[in-house]
């Protein structure tokens, strides 16, 4: 009896997670020559469970990215609200703008005008979208307003030029201070039809918003220029003024008639942009505001961005894949190495060790392989993430190739945001499915009976 109470001494009783289990399991890990087999096994187990982990972080947060960026470019230049005017013309915009940024939950007001147009410049056409805005309203963009690469939005009101893209510019072979050409199919009535309407305006300005849509697509013009291209402007005989002598002079008619502008819409933006459904009511309640169709951001890209969200699902269940294939390796190489322990497991059952005790040595082992790969993984992931882009520019300059070109994907770089609870979702998955893989070869070692093991030794 004295006997067998010194062997259970010896290897530190049956306390749960003993020193001398952690003991064994680290030797176990640590194989010898003539288990070289099952050590790398379990080091390609680890390198799998790492490369699953930080494949995961990485695409993870390059879909963030994605989203992000995209949300931000959409919502800086478009208004989490659209509101076109019906019933009349929209020529109380300026009073509806004042009105609509006393409401709750309203962060400011745009409006502006705008209308198709096919630019051309030095041998090349492209269709465009001309908005026309004041500087006053150019100013709340602050997106588009501090993009500016090349000239500048000051004094933008008396520039007479317009802003375009960079991309644009390029695909036009245009530069700042030449002269584009736009045409405008609704132009002048003759008796013949309709006459197109061709102007030339100088580049002032060449933006770079980093969004292939709007840096090839959109074209900025002040306000008034845009309101007269566009005949967004009525001329009216003032009050009191009657019919004017036909042989008036022009500036008998300059002061008879008035004019007035209309907007084509406006943009409101929001302090919280998912509160579309919360300020709707609010603006549609409001009788001192003239009646609009709103039409939200969520409504304009609910393709998309339910494309988007679907693939970043189906993304994170294919990427999940590979951390349970590294799992089963874990069940497979614990299987191979209680085999080959079935002597040891014999020697320590005989000196007192339990089943349990046996259960957690190997579970150690295995749960250990998950740890150290979960581990590597997580910090090869953070890295890779944190620089996406560099990588991606040395890997294309290297290969020759353009990775995610952006006219495929939309931004002109590769955007990555690493959400921390993501991150601790990927690790306790990481982490759970490698104890779990553990306890049914930790099992089966504990089932060994010590007789029959040491009988064929």
């Amino acid at each position: 009896m004295t006997d067998t109470n010194a062997q259970h001494r010896a290897i530190g009783g049956t306390r749960p997670f003993a020193r001398f289990e952690w003991i064994i399991a680290g030797r176990y890990l640590r194989a010898r020559r003539k288990e070289a087999f099952i050590s790398v096994i379990a080091s390609l187990t680890m390198v799998g469970v790492a490369i699953g982990v930080a494949t995961l972080i990485v695409v993870m947060s390059v879909m963030n990215g994605f989203r992000g960026e995209l949300l931000d470019k959409i919502l800086g230049l478009n208004g989490h609200f659209t509101a076109y005017p019906i019933e009349s013309q929209f020529t109380d915009y300026k009073a509806t703008i004042d009105e609509l940024e006393t409401i709750e939950g309203v962060k400011f007001a745009v409006y502006f005008v705008e209308g198709q147009v096919l630019a051309s410049g030095r041998g090349s056409s492209t269709g465009v979208s001309v908005r026309g805005m004041d500087e006053e309203n150019l100013k709340k963009l602050e997106l588009l307003y501090n993009s500016a690469e090349q000239g500048g939005f000051d004094q933008w009101d008396d520039s007479k030029g317009v802003a375009i893209g960079y991309r644009l510019a390029q695909n036009l072979g245009l530069g700042l201070g030449d002269q584009v050409q736009i045409i405008n199919p609704e132009g002048t009535m003759t008796p013949f039809g309709s006459t197109p309407q061709i102007r030339s305006y100088p580049v002032n300005v060449i933006y770079n918003l980093g969004m292939v849509e709007f840096d090839s697509f959109y074209m900025y013009m002040p306000l008034e220029p845009a309101q007269d291209y566009f005949k967004m402007v009525d001329e009216v005989l003032k009050p009191g003024m009657g019919p004017l002598d036909p042989l008036a002079s022009d500036e008998e008619i300059d002061a008879a008639y008035e004019r007035i502008p209309r907007a084509t819409a406006a943009e409101i933006f929001l302090d919280d942009p998912d509160s579309v459904n919360l300020v709707r009511p609010r603006i549609e309640a409001r009788d001192d505001i003239r009646p609009m169709i709103l039409t939200s951001w969520q409504q304009r890209n609910e393709t998309f961005f339910s494309a988007l969200q679907v693939e970043r699902v189906v993304m994170f269940t294919i990427l999940s894949m590979i951390i349970l294939v590294a799992a089963f390796n874990i069940i497979s190489s614990l299987i191979m190495l209680v085999k080959d322990k079935a002597a040891d497991i014999a020697v320590l059952r005989t000196m007192g060790a339990t089943r349990g005790s046996i259960m957690r040595i190997f579970s150690i082992t295995g749960t250990a392989i998950g740890v150290i790969g979960t581990l590597a993984g997580t910090v090869i992931g953070l890295i890779v993430a944190a620089n996406a882009e560099a990588l991606r520019a040395s890997i294309s300059n290297l290969l020759g190739v353009a990775l995610f070109p952006p006219e495929v994907f939309f931004l002109s770089s590769l955007p990555s945001r690493t959400d921390p609870v993501e991150v601790t979702v990927v690790v306790c998955m990481a982490l759970g499915l490698s104890f779990l893989a553990t306890l049914y070869p930790a099992w089966r070692a504990a089932q060994y009976d010590p007789v029959e093991a040491l009988r064929y030794e």
